[in-house]
């Protein structure tokens, strides 16, 4: 069983900065490196996203052209942790921010939501402009 819990979201002006975490746990032989990871965002209306993703190693990564050059993943397998640097934030940013992890392929990683088996619960982002 793998779990994968989000944490950092807030409240943040137009123009700032937020750092999303999510952490992951998982039973005897499902190794955090065995997982390209993902994060997605959905508003209420409207279809999950796929904001940012990167593989298994951390050498390979994408992004929505959305927020290309704002944002940056990163992973640290030692820790089983992922981050979301996002900066320059803007209001349109807003949105219920989930981590996912995906079996990886060995290659790199997608933004599709339905190649993801486990996410978090989600962890909110408020951009006040």
């Amino acid at each position: 069983q793998v779990q994968v819990v989000e944490s950092g979201g807030g409240l943040v002006q137009a123009g700032g900065s937020l750092t999303l975490s999510c952490i992951f746990s998982g039973s005897f032989g499902l190794n955090f490196d065995d997982y390209a990871m993902g994060w997605f965002r959905q508003t209420p209306g409207k279809e999950r996203e796929g904001v940012s993703c990167i593989s298994w190693s951390g050498e390979r990564t994408d992004y929505a052209d959305s927020v290309k050059g704002r944002f940056t993943i990163s992973r640290d397998n030692a820790k089983n942790t992922l981050d979301l640097q996002m900066n320059s934030l803007k209001s349109e940013d807003t949105a219920t921010y989930y981590c996912a992890a995906a079996p990886s392929n060995g290659v790199g990683c997608s933004r599709i939501a339905g190649e993801y088996d486990y996410w978090g619960q989600g962890t909110q982002v408020t951009v006040s402009s």
